[in-house]
């Protein structure tokens, strides 16, 4: 592994099918799918409402209150990536705003997701270019330290190396390793249908206690059934 600042320029991504097949299933049950993991932590919010997303990662570290790296990454961007950015140590300076993302919407980025604060979110907003952020803070940053484009990071708790797939939406971020992408969209696919079996027996009235087998789980807990009286009384 390279010490000190370093920018990679040929990452391997994943597959642009997994992405697309992912994205449709969403965060919430592709986390579930994955054994309830990959969640980016929820101070990581989106700034926006009925938005979802899925792109390989471009990765960024940066310095706190410095995003002289995010103007390096741009260059490593292209069309289907997400960029997902961090600090070395904890920043919520605005350090992504409107021009970041005019130029990465013209080279078919599909978002951000960042630890840091991001600013003029109107401006994103009416680009379309879907933000998910630490913070949202009109604070400027400086362009002086040196940092690394497409290395592992750490971003709210959550493991995110260059060309993972990341998925984001109103539930928030999950982040799927890039050798485990067809694995999840066959297990999200499974879930999926299962979800569906459900929803129609339960429109048809079935209870979930008896679909999933619970029954059994209540009585081996000990909760206990009884009436109204029986409970004011304190009868067991």
């Amino acid at each position: 592994m390279t010490a000190g600042p370093v920018v990679v320029t040929d990452i391997a991504r994943a597959d642009a099918a997994d992405v697309e097949a992912l994205g449709r299933h969403g965060v919430a049950t592709v986390h579930e799918a994955m054994g309830r993991t990959g969640l980016v932590g929820p101070a990581v919010r989106s700034i926006q409402t009925d938005r979802r997303v899925a792109g390989t990662a471009v990765t960024v570290l940066c310095a706190p209150g410095d995003n002289l790296m995010i103007h390096v990454a741009v260059e490593q961007c292209r069309s289907g990536d997400l960029l997902v950015v961090t600090t070395t140590s904890p920043s919520v300076d605005g350090a992504f705003g409107e021009l970041f993302a005019t130029a990465l919407h013209a080279r078919g980025v599909r978002g951000i997701v960042t630890t840091t604060g991001i600013r003029d979110t109107a401006e994103l907003r009416a680009l379309g270019f879907a933000a998910w952020s630490g913070a949202v803070f009109a604070q400027g940053t400086v362009k002086a330290t040196p940092g690394s484009v497409n290395v592992p990071v750490v971003v709210a708790g959550a493991l995110v190396r260059p060309g993972d797939v990341v998925v984001a939406d109103d539930d928030g971020v999950v982040v799927v390793p890039r050798q485990r992408a067809a694995e999840v969209v066959a297990a999200a696919d499974a879930r999926v249908a299962k979800e569906e079996a459900d929803r129609t027996a339960y429109a048809d009235g079935a209870l979930s206690l008896d679909r999933k087998g619970l029954r059994p789980l209540v009585d081996e807990l000990g909760i206990r059934y009884m009436t109204q009286a029986e409970y004011d009384a304190g009868t067991a």
